[in-house]
């Protein structure tokens, strides 16, 4: 898991970091109605999804998911998150 501390040092426009640094991602969540699991997924962030049988159990999934990915080098998204709407249909 990504740790919570994180220290910068702005030098010469470059930004130096060191410690460890808490990154937040948003997720869509979904439930599956033939299984009853509940699927989670990081919008245009490949590879990051995953499921759990309760709400916590999909966060510790995609926490996992998600810190395997970043081990492997920074993500390079496909799309960026916006937001959901409601669509009224008469």
């Amino acid at each position: 898991m990504i740790g919570a501390q994180c220290s910068e040092i702005r030098h010469a426009g470059l930004v130096f970091f060191w410690g460890f640094c808490m990154r937040t991602f948003t997720a869509i969540v979904e439930k599956c109605t033939e299984t009853g699991l509940y699927v989670g997924y990081v919008p245009g962030f490949p590879g990051a999804h995953s499921q759990g049988i309760s709400l916590d159990a999909l966060n510790e999934n995609l926490q996992e998911v998600v810190s395997l990915l970043l081990s492997e080098g920074e993500p390079r998204f496909e799309a960026q998150f916006v937001g959901t709407q409601q669509v009224a249909v008469a």
